[in-house]
């Protein structure tokens, strides 16, 4: 049954009487190509999500590897290697449909995130993908991102979650395990100790 919103926002005027006005940095941030700023932050960046639509619904995928995998073809465009995974390419499949695709880049131990929104195609160049080859394994897919707008995001939410303050570190056993997640959601079919016990060396084998 569909959850019972209570006294629901129906339009845009009702939404803006909630909020001031934006400050004028929050509108002068935004550019339409990479400053010399946001190429240092992508460059430092070693993670960043991908959001993206398609007719199966939404997606939000996690992307990452060492600092300076995202390669940055000139102040419009973006290159992204897509590294193994679990093969779903739920991503893939929206961006072949929907080419609208917005990125979050987080660096390690700084409060600000980088937003890049833009268009998304896909390259199975066979020069281009072995130019992101790593230990021998290039990867069967290279995003090509063209940039429609970039912004950072404010420290706030960061500061508020304390994302970086190792004090709040979860410790493996203070959360589900893998296995547990996926037993939860198979009844028991997959997944459990005997899952959690051959991970690790499977995420090893299969990093690229």
């Amino acid at each position: 049954m569909p959850f019972d919103v209570p006294d629901p926002i129906r339009d845009l005027a009702e939404l803006d009487a909630l909020f001031a006005t934006p400050a004028a940095p929050s509108i002068r941030k935004v550019t339409p190509r990479l400053t010399p700023a946001y190429r240092q932050m992508i460059q430092a960046s070693p993670f960043f999500v991908i959001a993206t639509t398609g007719p199966r619904g939404l997606d939000c995928s996690p992307r990452g590897d060492a600092a300076g995998f995202v390669r940055i073809h000139d102040d419009s465009a973006l290159l992204l290697p897509e590294r193994r995974g679990n093969n779903r390419i739920d991503t893939l499949r929206n961006l072949l449909s929907d080419s609208r695709a917005g990125l979050l880049f987080l660096v390690p131990g700084i409060s600000e995130i980088l937003r890049v929104n833009g268009r998304a195609h896909l390259s199975r160049n066979v020069q281009l993908c072995e130019s992101f080859s790593v230990n021998g394994s290039a990867p069967k897919i290279v995003i090509v991102f063209q940039i429609d707008t970039v912004m950072f995001q404010c420290a706030r939410a960061i500061v508020r979650s304390q994302l970086w303050d190792p004090a709040k570190f979860k410790a493996p056993g203070d959360v589900p395990s893998a296995g547990t997640m996926l037993a939860d959601a198979t009844a028991g079919e997959v997944g459990g100790a005997a899952y959690d016990a051959q991970l690790s060396e499977r995420i090893r084998t299969t990093l690229y």
